[in-house]
């Protein structure tokens, strides 16, 4: 301070102040000091419930929990449960000023609840910030992350990083449109095919809660029938949320819905949309604006109001499984919330995966089918071709495809497209029985049996066991055979064959939505297939080993699946639509496309599931991570006593370069892999266990070496 500033200052009578000396003279004579926000040092607290508890977002299990922060006066009104909030993280008990902590590193999270009082009995770290005065966690939304998180053996952060999407300032300041009134109850239309389909969407439309799992009929009709059904849910006043497996088929039931209520009346989620407008349409539905929701796996956990059905497409389809931690099921979320909210459950698919029977078997869903007359009236005509037939064929010898299969697309392109299915590239062979085809099982604990180098014996995939006597359990056989893998140039083989019409392909490249009703081969991998205007006119599907031959659990069931969605693309039998199948005609996934009989197929897969142990069943989890790292976890974490372990067994090594699969090691590391099976009843406590033995790992430190834990692994060999 300056002699001048000093004598002004001093009060000398009848000098203005100095502009200086008066804003510190302001400071130093108001009640209340002003408060930094940093710290809020010196604030006052809100005077009525001064306690925040919040969740921050780490991610990490020994800290999947809750922590409480105070509450400055200033951000009383908008700290209220449900907002984003910034909280300073990780300060010490020594640093405390004013009897506040403070000191850490500021990171997100939710405000959960305001208390009167805290747990803790030291000094609190204030609030730091309210992001937004926008309230995006409920109570119920909170209460289906925390039922997930434990259901997957994984944190409530994690869980919530799915469930609410990224903040956008721009959409926040959008006003939602107004609710719509109820629609009218819709009319059965194509439901009237199924036994139950009226029924159900009638118990929909009076308020009921019905849960079906729907056998759907091959065609183009599913996206209306799942449209009607939401309509039903809509016009009993609730809301209604499906999840689909892609885009593509998020924009035919998007179209179906808009033809039949309208524009307005639903959101589509989807990660492919744009940030600004994927949370405008989340919010329009967290707000109320909206009841009805559409979307792929991102939307499973939409905040729908007041739900009255939730329904999922296709649950078999690999896209429903999340790839981030901790990577739960979209037909399990699903299942938890039609428990939690007390609402109506609808699975649909064109084929049946095992959950789906369990389901029905258990009575905790009632089946919505067909009659066998109208599915022979809505299917086409399936028509084999096996390891004999293609031995006496002169045109399979030299063209790999069979003289079935060419005269099949020769009379299909007189009417119209062709669709070739092609499997991909890549899987491991898996042994079965060269006699019976029956596949190779390990006698300990029934994984599949792996081939080695030449010469060497058979090792279970699973437990690791070494066997050199195997014999097939089925027809007394002791050949072996492996996966055989398809034509290398089918495009270039038909091309040459029919070079009169377009070839074009569909797959991970370049996907087509749709293809004109016109003479055309559409050659695509599974789950590519493009929708043809009024039906292809027949399809090849090709190299059927290497689709049942893949080394996984649900070979026989996926590739079923994959069958049967093609074959929906195909012509009704009376409209001369011909599906050939390139595979072993006794076989039973074959035998039940054949027959048209997905239910029956995924029947007898859960009673011989049931029989040797297998998910779903039981409940496994898998452990991958370095050798000795996983040893270790098994050593120390507490499994139940009717746990069974099995392995480990190495894991394949990643090749540098090429693509990694979801829970592969890192390229050039050498990991190993156990599985740990528990009966029917003991999931939620092998949940528990394998939580709470990662949570201490991860408070040790860094130190410890990285092991994956995933509950229900889709692939487990």
């Amino acid at each position: 301070m300056s002699s001048e500033d000093g004598a002004v200052g001093g009060g000398v009578e009848g000098a203005p102040p100095e502009q200086l000396a008066l804003i510190r003279e302001t400071v130093r004579n108001a009640e209340v000091p002003r408060a930094k926000p940093r710290t809020w040092r010196g604030a006052a607290l809100a005077k009525e419930l001064p306690v925040a508890r919040v969740l921050v977002d780490k991610g990490v299990l020994h800290l999947d929990r809750y922590f409480d922060y105070a509450v400055p006066e200033e951000l009383d009104a908008d700290a209220r449960p449900g907002v984003r909030v910034r909280v300073r993280f990780g300060a010490g008990r020594h640093r405390v000023r004013d009897g506040r902590r403070e000191g850490g590193g500021l990171i997100d999270g939710f405000l959960v609840e305001r208390l009167a009082e805290s747990d803790y009995s030291g000094p609190l770290a204030a609030l730091a910030q309210v992001v937004s005065p926008e309230r995006v966690l409920s109570e119920e939304l909170l209460g289906l992350a925390r039922a997930v998180a434990d259901r997957y053996a994984g944190s409530l952060a994690d869980v919530l990083q799915l469930a609410v999407p990224p903040r956008n300032a721009r959409a926040e300041q959008r006003p939602s449109p107004e609710p719509m009134p109820a629609p009218g109850i819709p009319e059965a239309e194509s439901w009237a095919r199924y036994e139950r389909g009226a029924a159900f969407l009638e118990s929909l439309a009076s308020g009921g809660a019905p849960r079906a799992v729907w056998n759907a009929l091959p065609g183009p009709e599913w996206s209306d029938e799942l449209a009607r059904a939401v309509a039903a849910a809509l016009a009993s006043g609730r809301g209604a949320l499906v999840v689909l497996p892609d885009g593509r088929a998020v924009a035919r039931a998007d179209a179906a819905l808009t033809a039949l209520l309208g524009e307005g009346r639903h959101a589509v989620l989807t990660a492919d949309a744009g940030p600004e407008k994927r949370y405008r349409e989340w919010l329009a539905v967290r707000r109320g604006a909206v009841r009805a929701v559409i979307g792929t796996r991102a939307a499973m956990f939409a905040p729908v109001r007041d739900l009255g059905l939730v329904a999922i497409w296709d649950d078999g389809d690999d896209s429903h499984s999340e790839q981030h931690a901790p990577q739960p099921h979209a037909r399990e979320v699903l299942l938890l919330r039609a428990a939690l909210d007390k609402c109506g459950f609808l699975l649909g698919s064109w084929s049946c995966t095992v959950e789906a029977a369990q389901l029905v078997e258990s009575g905790w869903a009632l089946p919505l089918v067909a009659v066998r007359e109208q599915v022979r009236a809505a299917a086409p005509l399936v028509r084999t071709v096996g390891d004999q037939d293609l031995a006496r064929d002169e045109a399979a010898r030299a063209a790999r495809l069979p003289t079935l299969a060419w005269q099949a697309v020769r009379d299909g392109l007189r009417l119209g497209p062709v669709l070739v299915q092609v499997p991909r590239r890549g899987y491991v062979p898996r042994m079965a029985c060269a006699g019976c085809r029956a596949p190779a099982r390990c006698r300990h604990c029934s994984g599949p049996m792996e081939g080695q180098e030449a010469g060497a014996a058979l090792r279970c995939g699973w437990c690791g066991r070494d066997e050199s006597g195997w014999h097939c359990p089925e027809c007394g056989g002791f050949r072996l055979r492996a996966q055989v893998v398809g034509a290398r140039r089918t495009a270039e083989e038909l091309g040459r064959a029919f070079p009169a019409v377009p070839v074009r392909t569909s797959g991970r490249e370049h996907v087509l939505d749709t293809v004109p009703d016109a003479p055309a081969l559409i050659v695509s991998t599974p789950g590519a297939e493009p929708v043809a205007e009024g039906g292809y006119a027949a399809a090849l599907l090709l190299d059927g080993w290497a689709m049942l031959g893949r080394p996984d659990l649900r070979a026989g069931e996926d590739a079923l699946r994959r069958w049967m969605a093609a074959a929906s693309l195909v012509r009704p039998q009376g409209a001369d639509g011909t599906v050939v199948v390139v595979a072993e005609p006794t076989l039973r996934p074959v035998q039940a496309l054949v027959r048209w009989d997905p239910v029956g197929h995924a029947v007898r897969e859960l009673a011989e599931r049931a029989e040797l142990g297998f998910p779903p069943v039981s409940r496994m989890a898998a452990l991958s991570g370095e050798g000795e790292a996983v040893a270790e976890f098994l050593r120390t974490v507490e499994l139940p006593r009717e746990a069974e372990v099995l392995g480990p067994v190495p894991v394949p090594v990643t090749v540098t370069g090429r693509p990694r699969r979801v829970g592969a090691p890192p390229a050039g590391e050498h990991w190993q892999r156990a599985l740990v099976r528990v009966p029917p009843g003991s999931g939620a406590a092998l949940a528990s266990a394998l939580k709470a033995a990662q949570a201490a790992r991860m408070a040790r430190g860094a130190g410890e070496a990285v092991v994956r834990v995933r509950i229900d692994p889709p692939d487990i060999g």
